[in-house]
């Protein structure tokens, strides 16, 4: 039976969830030290850490439904231009698709950006698929959420300092070069305490981003590498599933939903006219402050 403590537990590890997803924060570092200081641990708090995920998600899924539709609708009908004219150079103008610096982006930009996320996809994917175990079982703890907190923290400010020309400036323009450096940087985010979005975002900047195009790119990006790493958890842990287990996933799934909702107009907004710096000096802080906190704890 679940209780009026453990459902308030669950709507505000939902809401951390949310709220960080999508800054340069870390979301997971911020559910691992939140997580024990509510004391919300075990195997079901490990899968309920990384479903409540999907909730976030799904609210990129939302706020973007009209481009994704488009996205996939356009795809679809460039995928059949090239079917029906299965000659040898309508074969080899998509399959360059695949080739850094040709043309087919321009006569293909919908499969071209499709191709691009798998580009960036890959590398983390093919990384915690043989090294979630250990990842899992070594580095998360809150010590090296801190360190990865403070760390990730000086990094931004130094990319801000940088003043990295901006080449591109919406997220559909991206080209394979920059999605493989987004895709690269995301491997960064396998340790907790770096952030996914953060890693990914800053990946974008320095490959010659807009912040509001990468930040875009970071946000599409999510929703293989989450659905994926939700249903692998899902199926990893399947035997733990129960009627309590499926309640307590989906209350911290709504209230992640809801939150991130609000937090995803907001930051589009924000970074139109400001830089990460102030995320950046959030993080030392933060980590800062947890250092001190377990130092004196224990």
């Amino acid at each position: 039976m679940i209780d009026l403590i453990l459902i308030i537990k669950l709507i505000f590890l939902g809401v951390v969830e949310g709220l960080t997803e999508f800054l340069p924060i870390s979301s997971t570092g911020h559910l691992i030290v939140c997580a024990d200081m509510v004391k919300f641990n075990g195997e079901a708090a490990s899968l309920f850490e990384i479903v409540i995920q999907l909730g976030a998600i799904l609210a990129v899924v939302w706020l973007y439904r009209e481009k994704i539709i488009k996205l996939i609708r356009n795809s679809i009908r460039e995928l059949k231009s090239v079917i029906r004219y299965s000659d040898a150079e309508s074969c080899s103008s998509i399959f360059s698709l695949f080739y850094p610096f040709t043309s087919s982006s321009k006569n293909y930009p919908a499969l071209s950006f499709v191709i691009n996320l798998f580009i960036a996809f890959v590398p983390a994917s093919a990384v915690g698929f043989f090294f979630h175990g250990i990842i899992k079982n070594y580095l998360f703890n809150s010590i090296t959420v801190s360190f990865a907190l403070i760390l990730g923290g000086y990094i931004i400010l130094y990319i801000e300092n940088k003043n990295i020309k901006v080449k591109i400036r919406e997220a559909l323009d991206i080209d394979k070069k920059s999605a493989l450096i987004v895709g690269l940087s995301q491997i960064l985010a396998l340790i907790p305490g770096v952030s996914r979005s953060g890693s990914t975002i800053m990946g974008g900047v320095c490959s010659g981003l807009s912040r509001k195009a990468s930040a875009e790119f970071s946000f599409f990006l999510a929703i293989p590498i989450m659905f994926a790493a939700t249903f692998y958890d899902l199926y990893k842990s399947s035997a733990i599933l129960n009627t309590d287990t499926v309640i307590i996933i989906a209350v911290g799934f709504v209230a992640a939903f809801i939150s991130a909702v609000i937090v995803i107009k907001w930051f589009i907004k924000y970074i139109s006219t400001n830089n990460f710096k102030l995320f950046g000096w959030y993080r030392i802080l933060f980590g800062a402050l947890l250092l001190g906190f377990y130092y004196f704890k224990g």
